[in-house]
């Protein structure tokens, strides 16, 4: 019956630890919010491809909690409100922060 317990006992602490373990936390994301972010970034650098007046290899996108993060080099200001338009259309996206640069 000991050993029952101590096995039923480590299993449970091994649960905790495991689901403690893929939590988020206010510098890391969880494993869910990280797909979730992928699929947005994905989303996001799609719509700037599509869209037939951005340079796409100068435009970098990243996601962290659903903040889309643009950065990279465009010539005039109507390609960055264009990307930054862009971006905040995609479903999903919170807001987005500009850090590109003119060129």
């Amino acid at each position: 019956m000991t050993l029952l317990k101590r096995c039923s006992a480590f299993s449970i602490a091994a649960s905790m630890l495991f689901v403690l373990g893929c939590g988020s936390t206010a510098t890391q994301e969880s494993t869910g919010q990280y797909f979730d972010d992928s699929v947005i970034t994905s989303k996001v650098k799609t719509a700037i491809l599509n869209e037939p007046s951005l340079k796409v290899l100068q435009i970098n996108v990243e996601t962290y909690k659903n903040i889309v993060q643009l950065s990279g080099f465009v010539s005039t200001g109507a390609e960055m409100d264009k990307a930054v338009d862009v971006a905040g259309a995609v479903q999903g996206v919170r807001s987005v922060k500009n850090d590109m640069r003119f060129r």
